[in-house]
């Protein structure tokens, strides 16, 4: 392990530690059911998600535009970019009584390695009901600005948490 980095926790059973995940990022599609809830309604439920997986940090799950329920998510304008997937686009998550700012994104034209991901839409957990994987409620990834999703399946430490920084 490179220096400046801890050392990894250790890995049970069916886990997976996010410093054996690789960098450059990898995708892959997910078997589980992946669902969205906010402000008391399920806004996203799929079983054709994917998840981007990327050394220190937990998954960060993908669900198609078809599984969102219309009205869900709208534009939020502005965006950023990622080295590896592109240029993103944000968006406002909205429901019944409550709306919440650019707390959902997507790549609208990935590049070629992430051209999978195409408008599929990525939420973050911590402003969201619930987050789930199979029945599994998520953790939100520590610090607010990254966007993983943690279960008891992936063991850290990751980025985001205090002192992490400069990893």
């Amino acid at each position: 392990m490179p220096a400046g980095h801890p050392d990894p926790d250790p890995v049970g059973p069916g886990q997976e530690s996010v410093w054996d995940y690789p960098r450059p990022p990898r995708l892959e599609p997910v078997p589980e059911r992946l669902r969205v809830v906010f402000d008391g309604v399920v806004i996203a439920d799929t079983v054709r998600g994917f998840r981007v997986l990327e050394t220190s940090h937990p998954p960060t799950y993908y669900l198609p535009p078809d599984d969102i329920v219309p009205g869900a998510i709208v534009p939020a304008g502005a965006g950023s970019v990622c080295e590896w997937k592109g240029r993103a686009a944000y968006f406002d998550v909205v429901g019944p009584r409550r709306r919440a700012s650019r707390v959902a994104w997507a790549y609208p034209n990935p590049t070629r390695a992430f051209a999978g991901l195409a408008d599929h839409v990525a939420f973050y957990a911590g402003p969201m009901d619930a987050c789930l994987v199979g029945e599994e409620r998520v953790t939100p990834q520590p610090g607010g600005f990254y966007g993983g999703w943690i279960t008891r399946r992936v063991v850290g430490p990751f980025k985001g948490e205090p002192g992490t920084m400069g990893w």
